[in-house]
């Protein structure tokens, strides 16, 4: 008789610019002063991420994406990254969604770490950061997805032998 896998959990916490710095930028307006545009008929928040791509033919690209919503908790099998270029996702609303990162360990992701995001705010993962996917949950949500276009691999996926239970506060 086998032993069954020890249970492997994980309690997002709030998004803050701190706690999410080893593994990229938040996207936030939330401290940035507006500068005006358009004779004042706009606000501008400048320059909020950097998006790094690296190698020849790299280019920065802008896409949309229609996510559909997780089950929570989640269970998180696959991580993944991207060694070429930075990825930003920005949210098209308000509603929150669930943020994974592993730090590296020696090539292979570590003990994930999970966020819930504040209204509007969005993320852009640095280089080679292993991340879950888009998670958004309670309903679907459509984002702008800023990276990397061209020549590469820029995709490495990691299967976790035993998932990990992600919680939001309070449920798990």
């Amino acid at each position: 008789m086998s032993a069954q896998p020890a249970t492997r959990s994980v309690t997002a916490r709030p998004l803050t610019a701190e706690a999410f710095a080893p593994f990229g930028q938040v996207i936030d307006t939330a401290g940035t002063a507006p500068r005006p545009m358009n004779a004042g008929m706009a606000r501008r928040f400048h320059d909020l991420a950097a998006i790094e791509v690296v190698g020849d033919g790299a280019r920065t690209v802008i896409g949309l994406v229609e996510a559909q919503p997780y089950p929570l908790p989640l269970r998180l099998t696959l991580v993944e990254r991207h060694p070429l270029g930075a990825q930003a996702f920005v949210p098209l609303s308000a509603a929150p969604f669930l943020v994974v990162v592993c730090p590296d360990a020696d090539g292979r992701p570590g003990r994930p770490q999970a966020f819930v995001t504040a209204p509007r705010q969005g993320i852009c993962y640095a280089r080679g950061t292993w991340h879950g996917v888009l998670t958004p949950f309670g309903a679907s949500q459509d984002f702008v997805v800023i990276d990397r276009g061209g020549p590469g691999a820029n995709l490495e996926e990691h299967v976790f032998a035993d998932p990990w239970t992600i919680h939001l506060p309070g449920t798990g």
